[in-house]
Parts: C-alpha cells; structure tokens; sequence
C-alpha cells in the first residue's frame, strides 16, 4: 500500500522520535551512512541495529489510531495499530512511502511482497515484539526489546545518560519501602543499598534472589511474575514521567490558547481552531487526570504491601497490570507526543505555523487524545474555501 500523506511525511523526518512515532529515518541520517561518502558516523548503528532488513532500518514505525476504513483490516477489534511506512525515496519525501500494519489480514504476504522480507525472518518477530507495546516510548521500548533478545545501539533511543540516572534514583527511592519492609526497620543503611541493587536488577531484567522472593511470597507462577514486573517498570516509568511531564502540559496547553497562525483564515478555519482550542485542551487534563488515577491503582497496592503488609493486594495488582498498562501507555504516551512535537514544531527558531496546518496538528492531537471507547468517533474537520 502506498502512504502519500507527504505533509505528515516531511513533518515527521524532521522530527524526533516521540512515545507516537519512532523515527529510524532521522536516526539513519544522524547516524548512518547516509552522507555522499557513504561512511557510517555511528559505527554501533550499523553492528547493533533494530532491523537487519536495510529498509525497515529506516522506516518511520507510528502508533496509528485507525480510523473507520481501516478497522476492516484486522480479524480482532483494536483502535490503535503499528503502522510501519518506509519512503519510496528517502531523501524525496514528496513520493510518498509504502506501509504496512503490524498484524493486519496478510500482513506476512504484504511485508514480503513490499519489502521482501520473509515470514521467517527475525525483523518480523521484532516488528511483533514493537506492536505488543502501547507506545513507542524509548525506555520502555529499548526494554521490550531486550525482553527478546535485542539489544540495539544507543542512538536507536533518545534517552540520555542522565534520564536513565534518574529513573533509577526514582525506582531505588520507590523500592526503598519494599527493601526495608524485607530487612527490618533496624537496618535502614542495609536496605537503602540494597534497594539500589534491587532496583537496577529490575531495570536490567536481571534476576536475583530478592526478586525471587518476592515472586514467591505473592504466589506467582514465572510466567504471570515476568510480566507483572515487567508492567510494573512501565508503571514506575509513566508515574516518573507524569511528574516531569506537568509543568510542560501546562505550558503546551496555554500555548494551544493563545498561538495564531499566519495568513488568512476563512470563516470555517476560525471556527474549527477555536473549537479545538477548548476541545483540546479539555482532553489533555481529562488524559492526565485518567493516567494520575490508574498510577493511584498501583501507589494503593504498593502500600497496602509495605505499609499494611497484605501482599494480596500487590498480587492483584500484577496479574491486573497488563490489562491497565495498554490503557496507561495509550494515554501518556498521546501526551508525551503532543509535549515532544510541540517543543519541536514550536522551539526557537521555528518557521511560522499556516491556517492549514495548524487544523492538521490540532486534529493530530486530538484523534491521538481519543479514549478505547471514543476510538471510531470521527473528527469534523472544515471545508476551507
């Protein structure tokens, strides 16, 4: 299938990527060999890449909400699908690109007949592996790909050093509770340094003996304990990135407010941006205010274990994760990607924004901001003179 939505195209290869779209194309030209000499300027790109397949390595991997004409592709019921779009020409995005969704009707025949990958081939169980996440956040990414064996370069990932720092100085402090419920309240010092170990290993997957008991004493088959934790980091993270998200939600949802385009703008275009305008920012709050209750979901549980000491509570809560973590990342992750292309869009330096697409990034974020429940409802968008 050909994609020839070029005004998303070149919006996109100039972008980051976002928890919404993972740009293997920006991070080709950064990266690759996509200079005239063709030498590779990350040497790690090329031994540890994402892909082995050379095009999917550069393709633009989107957590797509489907609108109603594409439900009809998909045997199951879902709103959002992962949307694999590899241009036709890479430094000519006017072109289009070809695309495909991860998992709809014939999807092995059309990525072998568009991109000449095999069913067999391990890009297409990697390609599954990206389609199981709500989002294409890079800490949780980067740790689902682990969870398969993958462990591609850092410059797939735009997390820096001292992010990672912090997530693990947030996990230590949350675990903190947990360790000295373990160890005794006589043994603060103890379990201060052994919650920064326990929590390293749950950032690393790696097991362990505190680990293991614990799996234990909620009563856990492996299975169901491996991917409890792993919904669990999701949770730490996304209550992690809430907190550091705020201050910037707000100041994004001033800026819808307030931004004018330039040009001139017909009766139709005036009354779609100030309907957006309240819509969109309405849904933001709602948006942050759904993941700060689910998160609650979780801080009730965690202290009804350390603080109450009922673990029934916390088992409950595990084997109920995966069901609430697909939600939670839905949620965030159509915020961080509003906050993300917005800094980008609207950053020092930018050029100015026109009537048009103006009403395609509000109507993007809005269709992004849909609930499950609102997921085939359609946005009325203007006929402009």
């Amino acid at each position: 299938m050909i994609d020839r939505a070029v005004r998303s195209l070149e919006h996109l290869r100039g972008s980051a990527s976002t928890a919404r779209v993972l740009n293997l194309l920006g991070v080709w030209e950064e990266h690759g060999d996509s200079g005239p000499d063709g030498a590779v300027r990350t040497p790690e790109w090329a031994t540890y890449p994402i892909f082995r397949t050379r095009a999917l390595n550069r393709a633009l991997i989107i957590k797509h909400r489907l609108r109603r004409n594409e439900t009809d592709l998909f045997t199951g019921r879902r709103q959002v699908a992962t949307k694999v779009v590899v241009p036709i020409d890479d430094r000519e995005l006017k072109t289009g690109g070809r695309y495909v969704f991860v998992n709809q009707i014939g999807f092995e025949r059309v990525l072998l007949a568009a991109f000449g990958v095999a069913a067999n081939h391990p890009d297409v169980e990697t390609l599954r592996l990206i389609d199981k996440l709500p989002s294409l956040d890079p800490f949780l990414l980067r740790e689902q790909l682990r969870r398969g064996g993958l462990d591609p370069a850092a410059c797939y990932f735009s997390i820096s050093e001292s992010d990672l720092q912090r997530m693990q100085a947030f996990v230590r402090n949350e675990i903190e509770p947990l360790v000295t419920l373990s160890l005794g309240e006589d043994t603060i010092a103890v379990a201060s340094d052994s919650a920064s170990r326990m929590a390293a290993k749950i950032l690393s997957n790696t097991p362990g003996d505190q680990l293991d008991a614990l799996r234990l004493t909620l009563r856990l088959q492996p299975e169901q304990y491996q991917e409890g934790v792993f919904c669990w980091k999701g949770f730490l993270y996304y209550k992690w990135t809430l907190a550091a998200l705020m201050g910037d939600v707000a100041k994004v949802g001033e800026a819808v407010r307030t931004i004018q385009p330039v040009g001139k703008a017909d009766r139709a275009a005036k009354e779609y941006l100030a309907r957006s305008r309240d819509v969109l920012r309405g849904r933001i709050i709602k948006t942050c205010d759904e993941v700060s209750r689910t998160l609650r979901v979780y801080d009730d549980a965690y202290a009804k274990l350390t603080q109450e000491g009922q673990p029934t509570a916390f088992r409950d809560f595990l084997l109920d994760a995966p069901s609430m973590f697909a939600k939670l990342g839905d949620q965030l992750g159509a915020v961080q990607h509003i906050v993300s292309y917005w800094r980008f869009r609207f950053g020092p330096g930018a050029s100015p924004v026109n009537v048009e697409e103006l009403m395609d990034i509000f109507m993007d974020f809005e269709t992004g901001l849909l609930g499950r429940d609102e997921a085939t409802e359609s946005i009325p968008r203007p006929v402009t003179a």
